[in-house]
Order: C-alpha cells, then sequence, then structure tokens
C-alpha cells in the first residue's frame, strides 16, 4: 500500500493574513480554489517546484489554543539571517519550554502556530 502526503492545513481566524505571512516566508505564491480556500505553494520557477506539497490555509473561528501538536522544521541558508527576515515578517518567540542550548530557533506565525529553524548542522547524520 502506497501513502503520501497531499498537503499541510494551516487553521486560521485570518487566512488571508496568514497566506501574506507564509508566502512571503517561503517565496511561494497565493492561490484561490473554487470553494475560496487559499493554497500557497512554489510557483513554476522556484526551486521546490514539484518536489514539495503545498499548505492549505482555511478559516476557522476561534484563535488557536496551547502548543501545536505538528510543526513545520524550516531548513534556511542562513539561520541567523533567516531568522531576523521571519521577525521582521511577524514572527515571534514563543516559549515553549525551550532549554535554550537548541542548536534551532522556535517562532511563531502571526496566528501563533510554532515552527523550527533549523541549523544545518541539526541535518547531519551521525
Amino acid at each position: 500500500m502506497g501513502l503520501r502526503i497531499e498537503t499541510v492545513t494551516i487553521d486560521a481566524v485570518d487566512p488571508e493574513a496568514l497566506a501574506a505571512f507564509w508566502c512571503a516566508a517561503l517565496a511561494w505564491v497565493r492561490r484561490v480554489d473554487e470553494d475560496g480556500d487559499i493554497w500557497i505553494e512554489p510557483d513554476a520557477d522556484h526551486p521546490d517546484a514539484g518536489t514539495v506539497r503545498p499548505l492549505l490555509i482555511v478559516r476557522v473561528p476561534e484563535s488557536k489554543a496551547g502548543k501545536s501538536r505538528l510543526h513545520l522544521d524550516l531548513v534556511p541558508d542562513d539561520q541567523e539571517r533567516e531568522v531576523e527576515r521571519l521577525e521582521s515578517l511577524g514572527a515571534t518567540r514563543p516559549d515553549i519550554g525551550q532549554s535554550g542550548n537548541e542548536s534551532w530557533v522556535v517562532l511563531a506565525d502571526p496566528e501563533g502556530n510554532e515552527f523550527c529553524v533549523l541549523d544545518e548542522p541539526d541535518l547531519v547524520d551521525d
């Protein structure tokens, strides 16, 4: 049996604003389907085109409550520079119990959804 992830869905009180954040963060494009759902994905010229699945952002009536049970890990070329850029787009640094010794940085998007910005050594298998 084959199984693959089709998309990752993110709930949002303000899907337009959240889509704008993630489009700017990832350099992806926004599209709206016939039901009014917002999808963000790499455009045809993006290096990730054809290799990653889109994000679907759907409207919900309530704000996020508590720590996310699922989050994205992002791999930058330069962690420090990327964290600064993401913060300038509206990301914040939530306290979810980090020790302060992690090699990754925990951020949250404007709706409070946590994600991590990894440091390249995190990707090395020993």
